[in-house]
């Protein structure tokens, strides 16, 4: 009887055993994919802005418009950050005689992945960032090398492309807004000025919701 009693300890002390590295590979796999990291912090937003006009970049002024996310690790100070963008030639096409007004395959509509990694974050956003009026007071540049694609495909331009991206806001929000700096060869597709958005919401550590993001009422 005593050995049938040890036996079931035995076997109860493997399941618990078991459990337990279950739960830890859960959570070390979890930490590896951005989950319910301690330091880690989750921005995300929406793009809206306009290229340059087709003397600057080819069939411009394109409209652009995407959403976009960003994930920053405090612990060693890097960032991964991610968009997706469709594009269409703007109504002042219709101007330059490029656009059918009534033909919306003349607007060429594409798309585009973003996708940067390993980026380095610093708090020197009033040098590396641009101005706006009302001016902002706070923020922080995630700096990197990112890889484009276009319409699924790699893009014609070529890749990788240096990308700066600006997180920016004021005394009553303090991350609003958002700006894309690209560096060529994408600088010839999306231009050479700060591609600019809102910044939608934002998390704290452990993944709690941020009131960094929202009006303090």
């Amino acid at each position: 009887m005593r050995s049938m009693t040890l036996t079931w300890a035995a076997c109860a002390m493997a399941v618990v055993a078991s459990a337990a590295g279950v739960r830890g590979l859960t959570r070390d796999r979890s930490d590896d994919q951005g989950r319910r990291s301690p330091a880690l912090r989750h921005f995300r937003g929406l793009i809206n802005d306009y290229t340059p006009s087709a003397a600057v970049v080819g069939g411009g002024p394109y409209e652009m418009r995407g959403k976009w996310s960003l994930d920053v690790d405090e612990r060693v100070g890097t960032a991964a950050f991610s968009a997706v963008m469709n594009m269409e030639t703007s109504d002042y096409g219709i101007v330059q005689g490029t656009v059918n007004k009534d033909d919306p395959t003349t607007r060429s509509a594409h798309t585009h992945h973003i996708s940067m990694t390993g980026a380095v974050v610093t708090a020197d956003w009033a040098a590396s960032c641009p101005k706006f009026s009302p001016a902002v007071t706070d923020g922080f540049v995630v700096t990197g090398s990112a890889f484009i694609t276009g319409n699924g495909g790699g893009a014609p331009f070529g890749n990788p492309s240096p990308l700066t991206v600006c997180v920016l806001g004021g005394t009553v929000v303090k991350y609003s807004n958002v700006t894309l700096s690209f560096g060529k060869p994408a600088a010839n597709h999306f231009g050479l000025q700060p591609v600019h958005g809102v910044v939608s919401h934002c998390s704290g550590r452990w993944e709690q919701s941020s009131d960094d993001c929202t009006v303090d009422q």
